[in-house]
């Protein structure tokens, strides 16, 4: 009966909680909106998730936020100063980053944190799902983004939905 009423518990949480940063209050009027948000987006759409959502290592899921939030951080200042400074000398580039992501909640997940980091987009997704388009505004080390999408973003995702 818990999971008909309540489909996604974590997702409820971490809804209720944006809900709490996008309005950017903490009384208790927004934080009965963001609970009801958190709860009916999941009930409501929980037809649309094929298989369950399990995380095996949930301190692993939250260090992988910290560098998410601290990447999107880093990367607003980084593109701020090439918009800024000379965006004549931008080396935009399209690249190809091989997954080792299987299921679709995490190929997902990576798609969606390349897209949240200012300065790269998530294009498109192979037809055989190996195999993930991305757009960077400026990279002159394409080898080393591949390196550093698959240590930072990847790996951790694998690690809590596909252990």
């Amino acid at each position: 009966m818990k999971q008909h009423w309540l489909p996604h518990p974590v997702l409820t949480l971490s809804l209720a909680l944006i809900w709490m940063l996008l309005v950017n209050s903490f009384a208790p009027g927004h934080l009965l909106l963001g609970l009801l948000f958190g709860w009916a987006i999941p009930l409501f759409t929980r037809h649309f998730w094929p298989e369950p959502v399990r995380i095996a290592r949930p301190l692993v899921l939250l260090r992988f936020i910290v560098i998410v939030l601290f990447d999107i951080v880093v990367a607003n200042l980084t593109v701020a100063r090439l918009i800024l400074g000379q965006p004549k000398h931008l080396q935009p580039h399209f690249v190809e980053l091989p997954l080792d992501l299987r299921t679709d909640l995490a190929i997902s997940l990576l798609a969606n944190t390349i897209s949240l980091t200012p300065g790269t987009v998530s294009a498109k997704l192979s037809e055989d799902r190996r195999c993930l388009i991305v757009h960077a505004l400026h990279e002159t080390d394409t080898d080393a983004m591949v390196n550093r999408i698959k240590q930072r973003y990847e790996a951790p995702i694998k690690e809590v939905f596909e252990s």
